[in-house]
């Protein structure tokens, strides 16, 4: 209706770091977008492959809960693989990603629901939203060294890790609706 102002607005929770609590509502809104789109996502269709070696939107709903969990484990100094088991009920890496070249999804996630993967989202979300709540704005300048895999020791501070879980999560959040986009349109079907 022409002349009718449409309200947007952005809201964060309550907590001690208006900074955190804006990221987590960032969170918070980006996933509760991606239920929506995914509403009506089947099995067949979480877990199709474009091609050998490419994700499927089960793994990349998978990741997206791990990668939650694991980077405020690492923000409390306790990523460890048993800790994330008790915390997710899944490991590091039963996503599956990355594939190599040639492969194919984790046998472990097939034929799920969609409802798994948004309770697998949701249950790191609760970790997430009881541990921001603690932090001070004090505490999102605060560094943590790790070191990766691979031996690399790497500094980042708890508001890079603030950050870094947003634009990940709509990242994968863009692949997702684009395997989407692809699974409609294979074998030239619209």
């Amino acid at each position: 209706m022409a002349g009718r102002i449409e309200t947007l607005a952005f809201k964060a929770a309550a907590g001690r770091s208006a900074a955190a609590m804006t990221w987590l509502a960032h969170l918070d809104d980006q996933t509760k977008l991606l239920a929506k789109d995914l509403e009506d996502i089947t099995p067949a269709e979480l877990q199709w492959q474009p091609k050998r070696g490419m994700n499927t939107i089960g793994m990349l709903l998978a990741h997206l809960a791990i990668v939650e969990v694991f980077w405020l484990h690492v923000a409390e100094g306790h990523a460890t693989e048993a800790n994330m088991r008790k915390s997710l009920g899944v490991g590091t890496d039963d996503d599956g990603m990355p594939l190599p070249p040639a492969g194919t999804p984790p046998r472990g996630l097939s034929g799920l629901p969609f409802k798994y993967y948004l309770n697998l989202i949701q249950r790191g979300r609760r970790q997430t939203r009881r541990i921001l709540k603690g932090y001070r704005d004090v505490d999102l300048a605060r560094s943590i060294t790790r070191t990766r895999r691979n031996g690399q020791r790497q500094r980042v501070s708890l508001s890079w890790i603030l950050y870094h879980l947003a634009e990940h999560f709509s990242g994968h959040y863009g692949q997702i609706l684009l395997i989407r986009h692809l699974y409609r349109d294979r074998n030239g079907k619209a």
